[in-house]
């Protein structure tokens, strides 16, 4: 038999993605040098490995879980158990395997739990899994032997034999730019390894499962396996971050496990954009933006998080990654220019309202909490009386015209978007027809 070689076309588009992720991985340290941005980078490779864990059951699986923290947490414990056994002695590991540590048990807990939590699917699913987080999140007080109670237990990531050419290169871990190049290292990975399973027969199933269990069911598929396999899949990447979280921060504590944590996991993931890949990474982004970033500056990021997910939820419920899609569709079809000036007009007055908001928001909470330390605050590095009528007069005449513009700006930009979204429609029907 004469024999017959086949090429395969190289996806030339998904290599430069991935070479581009990784060349802005190694290089955003050399644009941000200070201590505090290479902290905050190190945080958001962190939380984008749990985003797109969780995402793999809640974007790709349909399964909203309260609970996914469980899995982070006790893989941070096991891991900042297993960096201090290194450094007595009675365990050899590089620390740059810890996180393995990590995903290994949060992968058995995703074992332990998953067979219970997967039984059953939507509401009931749920209702379980924030059970189990808060079983799981007491359990951390009452046994203090291995939680270390309300201190939690500490650890020291420059210990342990060095790992591919550490030696050489002078690796330790110590300084927090050798600790961003490790979670860099992990997050590339875990996200290639992520993007990869959804290409799987496991994950293309998965959204079967999502979309409509009953017909999976009905052409073979076993519904409550396939949730459980996905789900140990997502523990053992949250096991990872975990894993990560204890070598970056050298202490874990039951905050670890709580249900905040899984709060926060998903409110960054419904940020970003759960039906997307790439959705959950830049609802880490921001997520850790407000809570790192902006609480430096404000003790009421919480609030302005609150709003932002509000505003997402009312007129972006794809999240900011169908935004970043939707135009780039509008961009395609050389459109984007029409909405110059609808875009100007949203964007101008949405600033004036939130000057007005900010104005309002930090002058309540100067009088409500430091109100010991007197009336006098700085508000956009000026100084000013927070309990002055004149103050609060000049707050009221830039919100409240700032909210008038905006509505009228947004009507004005809604009625542009979809006459250009109605005349894309129009192209692609006469494409169609061409064909």
């Amino acid at each position: 038999m004469a024999s017959t070689i086949r090429f395969a076309p190289r996806n030339v588009g998904r290599w430069f993605v991935w070479g581009a992720t990784a060349l802005v991985f190694a290089l955003l340290p050399l644009v941000f040098r200070s201590g505090f941005a290479i902290t905050l980078l190190s945080q958001m490779g962190i939380m984008v490995i749990f985003a797109l864990s969780y995402n793999m059951i809640f974007g790709q699986g349909g399964m909203l879980s309260f609970g996914h923290a469980v899995y982070s947490g006790l893989g941070a414990f096991f891991a900042i158990h297993a960096l201090n056994w290194v450094a007595d002695g009675r365990l050899w590991l590089p620390v740059s395997l810890i996180p393995l540590v990590g995903g290994v048990f949060g992968a058995v807990f995703g074992v332990v739990f998953g067979y219970v939590t997967t039984k059953k699917a939507g509401t009931p699913f749920a209702m379980i899994t924030l059970g189990i987080g808060e079983m799981v999140f007491a359990a951390s007080l009452m046994f203090p032997g291995f939680f270390g109670g309300e201190g939690g237990i500490s650890g020291n990531r420059v210990v342990g034999a060095p790992f591919l050419g550490a030696p050489f290169l002078g690796v330790t871990f110590g300084p927090a730019i050798e600790v961003y190049y490790l979670i860099a290292a992990w997050c590339f990975a875990c996200m290639v390894a992520m993007f990869a399973f959804m290409h799987t027969p496991l994950g293309r199933i998965a959204n079967a499962v999502r979309d409509n269990p009953e017909r999976a069911e009905f052409v073979g598929y076993d519904t409550q396996r396939v949730r459980f396999l996905v789900l140990v899949g997502s523990a053992f990447f949250a096991g990872i971050a975990g894993g990560l979280s204890a070598i970056n921060f050298e202490i874990v504590t039951a905050e670890n496990v709580s249900a905040i944590r899984s709060g926060g996991v998903l409110l960054a993931t419904f940020i970003g954009g759960a039906m997307f890949f790439f959705g959950p990474i830049l609802g880490a982004v921001i997520f850790i933006f407000f809570a790192v970033a902006l609480s430096d500056y404000t003790k009421a990021w919480q609030f302005y998080l609150g709003v932002f997910f509000v505003a997402m939820v009312m007129f972006a419920p794809g999240g900011v990654a169908s935004l970043v899609l939707m135009n780039l569709r509008v961009a395609k079809h050389r459109l984007l220019a029409r909405l110059g000036d609808a875009y100007a007009g949203v964007l101008l007055s949405g600033f004036a309202l939130l000057v007005g908001v900010v104005m309002v928001v930090e002058m309540s909470y100067h009088l409500t909490l430091n109100f010991a330390a007197g009336s006098r605050m700085k508000l956009f590095g000026l100084p000013v009386d927070s309990a002055a009528p004149e103050t609060w007069i000049l707050a009221a005449a830039i919100l409240l015209p700032g909210a008038l513009l905006f509505e009228t700006m947004r009507r004005r930009f809604r009625d542009e978007w979809g006459a250009v979204q109605a005349e894309i429609e129009e192209r692609v029907r006469r494409e169609a027809e061409l064909r």
